[in-house]
């Protein structure tokens, strides 16, 4: 990976100046949940040593070229105190409690827009514990960093296995048992399957965006100015075997949970 030294620039993807702009931004939120309380006291050294060196655009914010007013991405120094925040809740309250606490939380850092003189993430290190964790790290990133893969990927090459912190973390994988000439046939089946639903599903995309309207639904409201209205964020856990019944009735394949 190429690193900018301070000052240096690079120019923004299309993308990223379409998801950075005056009428739209975009950020993804990251929730990492832990069994233990989280120590704060290192999370600067760790954010500094671990997390900026992995992409230079977490060094960097979004400038305008002074010709053609094109964006750039140019190195700064990153003050980590501005992108750290701890919030404070009332103390001694029940797991349920502090459920309602998480979620109002949440819902208002995802409305409010990431500021552009600083680069565009923050972290929020929640010191309460919930029904579903003892603590709680919220990375709040801004969509122009990356797609949803690549800056997941970026997150999970922070973390380290307990077992030995030197080896990095990694997923098992599906192996097929299969004979190989199955397993080959399996693969071109897929291949083929994986043309045919991207070519349906972005004929469809520009069916659905100059000629079809999208059906009324209980998440669709088709209300004009509902992008304006107050927003509020839920968490729903499922079980790998609600996540199966979901994946059947929607007949699709997620071969993670065959």
């Amino acid at each position: 990976m190429e690193f900018r030294e301070e000052g240096e620039v690079e120019p923004v993807s299309p993308t990223g100046q379409y998801l950075n702009s005056s009428i739209l931004s975009v950020a993804i939120l990251a929730v990492l949940e832990f069994e233990l309380p989280i120590d704060d006291s290192q999370a600067l050294s760790l954010l500094q040593d671990v997390f900026l060196p992995i992409n230079p655009r977490f060094s960097s914010i979004m400038v305008s070229d002074n010709v053609d007013q094109k964006k750039q991405w140019k190195r700064v120094e990153v003050k980590l105190e501005d992108h750290v925040h701890v919030p404070i809740f009332p103390s001694k309250m029940s797991p349920e409690s502090y459920d309602e606490y998480f979620d109002d939380y949440i819902s208002n850092i995802a409305a409010e827009k990431l500021p552009q003189n600083r680069p565009l993430w923050e972290i929020h290190i929640l010191k309460y514990p919930t029904s579903h964790a003892a603590s709680t790290l919220i990375f709040k990133l801004h969509h122009a960093l990356g797609d949803g893969y690549s800056l997941m990927g970026a997150l999970l090459s922070c973390l380290q296995t307990a077992q030995n912190p030197s080896v990095p973390l990694t997923f098992p994988s599906l192996k097929s048992s299969g004979p190989k000439t199955t397993r080959k046939t399996k693969t071109v089946s897929q291949f083929f399957s994986s043309v045919f639903q991207t070519v349906s599903d972005f004929s469809w995309s520009i069916l659905k965006s100059n000629f079809v309207e999208d059906d009324r639904t209980p998440i669709r409201s088709g209300e004009d100015g509902v992008e304006f209205r107050p927003i509020t964020l839920s968490t729903l856990t499922f079980s790998i075997d609600e996540i199966k019944l979901i994946k059947n009735k929607l007949g699709v394949g997620f071969s993670y949970f065959e």
